[in-house]
Order: C-alpha cells, then structure tokens, then sequence
C-alpha cells in the first residue's frame, strides 16, 4: 500500500498520476464502508463517485492537518448521509420504514453470506442501530480505525465515540439474541 505522503507528493506533481494512485489505494476500503451505510451497490457506487471528484476538485486544499484516509472517510461519510438524508427527505418515513427498507436491501443483495443466518442478523443489527452509533461501529469494527481518527472524521470527541460504540455493541448483541 502506498504512504499517503507518497500519494499526496505525487498527486502535486502529476495530478493524473497521484489520483490514479488515490484510487488505487482508497477505492475499495471506501466503497465498503459507504456500502456498510447505504446498503445498495448501486447507491455505493454513486456515492463513492461522489466522493472520488470532490477529492479531486479539493485536493489542493487539503491541508494534511488529519491524515489523507481521514479526509476521504469524512468526505465519504458526509456523502453517504447526504444521500440517506435526501431519500428521507423524498418521502415522510418512520425510522422503522427506513429498516426494513434497508434490511430489504441487504436481504436482496449478494453481499451477505445468506446461508449464515447469524451474518444476516449481524448486519441487520447494525442496520437497526441510530445513525451516529452504526457510523463508529462501522469505522471501528470494519475499518478498524482508532478513536482519534474516528473523532476526526466524525468531529465529535473520543469519549463520545466511546459511549457510542459501546452502545452499538450492546444493541447489536441484544438484537441477534432476541430475534
């Protein structure tokens, strides 16, 4: 995997060349992590496209006061819930509505292994959690990031984060136990 310094040193120089090496190296941890929240491959993908020409468009003002990876999940992260902010928007739905929707999704892609049914209530369960829980849970679980770089991109403090994982896990394991 390329340094993000090597990434960001070379974009400078070659724009083409240093996106291409972005990409490379971003691509796919970000489309998963989107696809975590949006459920919908094909809403990742417009998502992570979305993603990807604002990296590009504001490269230049990157400051590099967090590092590369954390600037791309926020924007990620603001982009996957413009998106899901935009659909509740469309029509007045209940929390409840946008589960099942969202469990409908899961349930209808190839992205869970549906011969475990325990994998589907995992996701399912994380599907259920509030917003700001489901987004440390992801980022800490599946991304593996540490509660610094999570704090960055979510802006909130550790503590908080802290607290809200720790829910997410309580919820989670009440949810696959109760169903």
């Amino acid at each position: 995997m390329m340094n993000e310094e090597q990434i960001r040193q070379t974009y400078l120089l070659n724009r083409e060349r240093g996106f291409k090496m972005l990409m490379d190296t971003f691509q796919e941890p970000i489309y998963n992590y989107i696809r975590r929240l949006v459920v919908s491959h094909e809403d990742a993908e417009d998502v992570l496209q979305e993603v990807f020409i604002r990296v590009f468009r504001n490269f230049e003002q990157f400051r590099s006061e967090s590092s590369l990876s954390t600037w791309i999940y926020r924007i990620a992260t603001n982009e996957s819930l413009r998106l899901l902010n935009r659909r509740k928007g469309e029509k007045i739905v209940s929390s409840d509505e946008i589960h099942e929707e969202l469990v409908g999704k899961l349930r209808a892609s190839e992205y869970v292994d549906y011969e475990n049914e325990l994998a589907v209530k995992f996701q399912e369960a994380i599907l259920s959690l509030p917003e700001k829980q489901r987004l440390v849970f992801n980022l800490r679980y599946y991304d593996e990031l540490d509660y610094d770089q999570i704090e960055r991109i979510l802006e909130t403090k550790a503590e908080t984060l802290k607290v809200n994982y720790h829910y997410a896990k309580e919820k989670i394991k009440e949810y696959i136990l109760n169903r």
